[in-house]
């Protein structure tokens, strides 16, 4: 990234570009933190690394993960360089060409927002590419398979239907018959990722509406509550 800063006075001589180069990786490290914000998904701190650090940026370590209380790093190496500006009128002293690489950790926690402090930046020429393992969602085809599954199900294999549409380990199956009508919920909860559909006694088949906010942590959750006791 390149910054140019004019400023006007009765100085003489050009700004410093080193000290331009500094403060611009400084401001670069504030907008990151403000970026990377306030956390509430459980992930890995490689995660993090490869898919929300600024390409102006370089992640150069990382350890741990958001879940919990535990925490997870990311180390990130801000490189800038400014190119030499002569004065361009009256009043503008311009500024010398210089560079700056200065390091920050950022620390981030589950329902917390991120921290961060300048680190000494680590001997690494060349650092590691970090990258992002899939985080676990709903297949594409969810609504379709939940379809087709509650038009083959009776309450009594309602469960192991919709089970056998999602084997997935990670993806939350609820299931209940109520006065008829078969209720079932499939979701990913660490996601806020879910479906809720009926199957009505005489066999016709909805998907139910609900509230965002139901999935977050301290409401009902991805279940059939979503139907059968949907909040006021």
């Amino acid at each position: 990234m390149t910054a140019v800063v004019a400023l006007t006075g009765c100085a003489t001589g050009p700004v410093d570009g080193d000290s331009l180069a500094r403060d611009s990786a400084e401001q670069q490290a504030a907008r990151l933190n403000d970026k990377l914000g306030h956390r509430d998904r459980v992930r890995d701190a490689e995660y993090i690394a490869a898919t929300e650090i600024a390409p102006s940026a370089t992640p150069v370590g990382w350890s741990g993960r958001t879940t919990g209380d535990e925490k997870a790093t990311v180390d990130v190496r801000f490189a800038v360089t400014v190119p030499e500006q002569h004065a361009a009128a009256i009043g503008d002293r311009g500024n010398s060409a210089g560079s700056a690489t200065r390091c920050y950790r950022y620390v981030l926690q589950l329902y917390r927002y991120t921290e961060y402090h300048e680190i000494g930046c680590p001997a690494i020429a060349t650092p590691p590419v970090p990258s992002a393992s899939p985080v676990l969602t709903l297949p594409a085809d969810a609504k379709d398979r939940l379809d087709a599954a509650l038009r083959t199900a009776t309450p009594d294999t309602l469960a192991s239907v919709v089970r056998a549409a999602f084997p997935q380990d990670g993806v939350k199956v609820d299931t209940v018959t109520r006065e008829g009508t078969l209720v079932a919920a499939v979701g990913v909860p660490a996601e806020r990722d879910c479906i809720v559909m009926i199957k009505t006694a005489d066999g016709a088949i909805q998907q139910v509406g609900y509230k965002r906010v139901q999935l977050e942590p301290g409401e009902l959750g991805c279940s059939v509550g979503l139907f059968t006791n949907p909040p006021r």
